[in-house]
């Protein structure tokens, strides 16, 4: 696996963070590609102490409103869109047009092309069904993993499923025909019990031959644009995060998921899951020479109007991740009390622009 991460001053080289002579070593910006210029944008957030803000979805839908020309219901309220887009493949594996959440892949290459273009970054993860049962990802009734060396259609689909995925990654391009780069996050949250990946599903050596299995699928393609993510779920020690790593060769960014639950009576537990897993995190990612990043998070519904300013930003105070990206903003109709940032109009608003004021998340125009 090609090494992404760059000396910090290669990077400075790209974000403007200071002048100064580069040694052999390090790269020139001009002479790198563009996964490397990704990363060394990532690398350099972090070390400067701040993060690209993240949502899912943002610009396909709100809480009040669907593909909506340049609608955003981050943008609504801070005048800005998110500095990291995030997006899903989940059903792009059975050749859908549209991934699980009604999302037109069509319309989301757009979309990841347009964020690329205003200087924004582009994370994707994959809900991909159940392989053997044909249920949604959360469908836990068949181990689809612990049949693939027996079960030959089985391994077959997989990978057909696998090159469908690294064909639409590989597809993405700039007006110029060049690569955009995205961040690319599979099989998440393996920890937990909720996904047929997950721990009650597949054995530690399982879960890593499916990361195996992936690469060897996206190399096959020709997939040159992608870093890629580990993030497992909360309540991890540091063996237990990386029983199922696949291994330095294999990723790029270290990051984890971690939710706030139970509103007000819940904020110590939230912060005390990320203080004791989140700087660990970090902490390897800077001995392997990685990216770390609080890949997924959020509270549902922001029932704490100051959740942004009192909760999050006090609790990753002195963790210097690359991003923070929270969920989407589902439509109300559709899903009610389902977002995560606020939309016009809901208490929360104020402080999440106040969050946007401050100096450490990272959004663009």
């Amino acid at each position: 696996m090609k090494h992404y991460l760059l000396p910090l001053a290669a990077a400075c080289l790209l974000t403007a963070c200071g002048s100064g002579k580069t040694n052999s070593e390090q790269m020139p910006a001009d002479s790198l590609t563009p996964v490397q210029t990704l990363a060394a944008r990532l690398d350099s957030a972090s070390a400067s102490g701040r993060f690209f803000f993240g949502h899912h979805d943002d610009t396909a839908y709100g809480h009040r409103w669907a593909y909506a020309a340049d609608s955003s219901d981050v943008r609504n309220v801070t005048g800005q869109y998110p500095g990291l887009m995030s997006w899903d493949l989940g059903l792009i594996e059975l050749d859908s047009a549209r991934n699980l959440d009604g999302v037109p892949f069509a319309f989301m290459a757009e979309q990841i092309a347009a964020q690329h273009r205003r200087g924004g970054i582009n994370a994707i993860s994959w809900h991909p069904v159940n392989p053997s049962s044909r249920g949604n990802s959360w469908d836990v009734s068949t181990a689809p993993l612990r049949q693939l060396a027996s079960d030959k259609a089985l391994a077959d689909t997989l990978d057909t499923w696998i090159s469908r995925a690294a064909r639409f990654i590989a597809s993405l391009k700039d007006a110029d025909g060049n690569p955009i780069p995205v961040i690319f996050r599979p099989w998440h949250e393996n920890s937990g019990s909720w996904f047929w990946w997950g721990k009650d599903s597949a054995t530690p050596e399982e879960y890593i031959d499916l990361w195996k299995r992936t690469r060897r699928g996206f190399d096959a393609a020709g997939v040159d644009n992608v870093l890629w993510a580990y993030s497992p779920d909360k309540d991890l020690t540091r063996e237990e995060y990386f029983a199922t790593y696949p291994g330095d060769e294999y990723i790029d960014i270290l990051g984890t998921d971690i939710y706030h639950f139970d509103g007000e009576k819940g904020v110590e537990q939230y912060t005390g899951r990320i203080r004791s897993q989140l700087p660990f995190v970090v902490d390897e990612a800077r001995k392997r020479g990685k990216i770390a990043a609080f890949t997924e998070t959020g509270l549902e519904g922001l029932e704490i109007a100051d959740w942004y300013t009192r909760v999050l930003l006090p609790a990753i105070d002195s963790i210097p991740v690359a991003y923070v990206c929270v969920w989407r903003n589902a439509i109300e109709t559709e899903k009610p009390n389902h977002f995560y940032v606020p939309y016009t109009g809901h208490p929360a608003e104020a402080d999440f622009r106040k969050f946007h004021s401050t100096p450490r998340p990272i959004f663009v125009d």
